[in-house]
């Protein structure tokens, strides 16, 4: 897996690419940088909204900081993009998520 500052590099060369910043929120989230993860997931989400799996990851780095309210909110909202973009994985795999955190 790329750096945190191999990532940055190639984020300078295009700064709307969400595959680089999905891998900077995820990169970050591992880090233990929390605050850093979730502002990479939401200009991943604000780059290409139908990138599912950002939500469900940020998600789990709010878990992890314990703001289980705000996960449960940001798995809603990415259920909804995954219905909207008709992806079933994504679907499926945020319904479980969302109940295991009672939702």
């Amino acid at each position: 897996m790329p750096t945190i500052e191999q990532l940055e590099r190639a984020l300078a060369a295009d700064p709307e690419d969400a595959f680089i910043l999905y891998g900077l929120a995820q990169e970050h989230a591992k880090a233990g940088h929390t605050d850093d993860a979730l502002a990479f997931f939401d200009r991943c989400l604000q780059s290409d909204p139908s990138y599912c799996y950002a939500y469900y990851h940020k998600a789990k780095a709010l878990e992890a900081a314990g703001r289980a309210d705000e996960a449960i909110t940001v798995l809603q909202a990415g259920a909804d993009a995954a219905s909207e973009h008709r992806d079933a994985k994504a679907q499926s795999e945020i319904a479980e998520y969302l109940a295991s955190l009672g939702a």
